[in-house]
């Protein structure tokens, strides 16, 4: 029996209303489950940059990372020598260039003109070396009683006459048959070594930073033996640093590095520094300043976070840098019991890009 058109057309309504109550049950349950739960923060901007390699573990720090990606920045770094970042390596694709010395940087300006730049922070060039080496440098009167300087002038004298460590009046700590010499990285390759042409061609011009082709062909040729008779030069500080803390005074009596170097590891929660390990400040000595060049608004964003952001700033100091804020710097070595580093006032400047040049071509050296 057909149910009547007034009951199925009932039937149907009620069918409809409870589909759409329905609907709205699930439509309420989404957009609770919505209102409740943050959005997805936007993806940080990746940027990229080619680095001086000596800045790599700083980058590498998660801490630094991490401040990075709170500002919503991803970086993405490439170390190479300065020298390299400044010449032949190929800087389309990259936000920011970030070589460890001003002359560099000057260089990339040429060729890159800019608003600005950041030097956010810089290392002097250090002697990484051991206490026995230190009391047969004070009695050669390289380094003065009481002092951590190391008298270039005088360290040049020994270099200049052969003086083997076995020929200096009553060694017996290192009686090694070898000449004293300040083991340096490859100037043709490495940032650090050309700081220490800077300074050593300084103290064989009269005390004179060399600003022309006539004195760097003069002064050269008196330089070029410190590198020369090393024999083997190491490609990089982080090498010639290793170097220094697992071979020992026996292969490596002292290391011209980055002052960062060593207070990095000096400041680091497990620090393998030799128990005898010492640090010496070459007098004069050079600021290898860190100088970031932005190639796009995102690298400008990261020289300015590196100058500005307290986090990052800290951060700066806790790897062995010497940022612009002086009290960060003092801070990470109060806050370990560590005395902090002296300041160094006999600071030069190092010569001009072009002039390193010159006198890296002297040295045998190609672009």
């Amino acid at each position: 029996m057909t149910a009547p058109a007034g009951r199925r057309s009932g039937r149907r309504v009620l069918s409809w209303l409870l589909a759409l109550a329905l609907l709205g049950v699930i439509g309420f349950v989404v957009l609770r489950d919505m209102g409740g739960r943050e959005p997805d923060p936007p993806a940080p901007t990746v940027v990229t940059g080619v680095i001086g390699s000596e800045k790599a573990a700083f980058f590498g720090d998660e801490r630094v990372r991490a401040a990075f990606r709170a500002h919503g920045l991803e970086l993405r770094v490439d170390p190479a020598g300065s020298r390299q970042i400044a010449t032949t390596v190929r800087l389309d694709g990259y936000d920011f260039a970030f070589p460890s010395s001003s002359p560099a940087a000057d260089k990339l300006l040429a060729q890159h003109p800019v608003a600005r730049t950041y030097a956010p922070f810089s290392s002097p060039m250090a002697v990484a070396t051991f206490a026995p080496i230190v009391d047969l440098l004070r009695q050669a009167g390289v380094v003065a009683p009481g002092s951590t300087t190391f008298d270039v002038r005088r360290y040049l004298d020994l270099a200049a006459a052969g003086t083997r460590w076995d020929q200096l009046p009553g060694n017996t700590a290192f009686p090694a048959r070898k000449d004293v010499l300040l083991s340096t990285t490859a100037p043709c390759q490495s940032n650090s070594a050309a700081m220490y042409l800077g300074i050593a061609s300084y103290v064989a011009n009269a005390d004179g930073v060399v600003a022309d082709r006539a004195v760097a062909t003069r002064v050269t040729p008196a330089v070029q033996p410190l590198f020369r008779d090393q024999g083997y030069l190491p490609p990089t500080t982080e090498v010639l640093f290793e170097d220094y803390l697992s071979a020992g005074m026996g292969r490596v009596p002292m290391a011209l590095v980055y002052e960062a170097q060593y207070l990095a590891e000096e400041l680091s929660a497990d620090p393998v520094l030799p128990a005898d390990g010492q640090l010496l400040y070459p007098s004069p000595t050079i600021f290898s300043r860190h100088t970031l060049v932005p190639l796009t608004p995102a690298g400008d964003r990261v020289g300015e976070l590196l100058t500005t952001d307290p986090q990052l700033v800290a951060l700066v100091a806790e790897h062995g840098f010497r940022p612009t804020d002086p009290r960060a710097f003092a801070a990470a070595f109060r806050d370990r019991g560590l005395l902090e580093p002296p300041p160094l006032v006999d600071v030069v400047e190092p010569p001009s890009f072009d002039t390193l040049e010159g006198m890296l071509t002297l040295l045998g050296c190609t672009p």
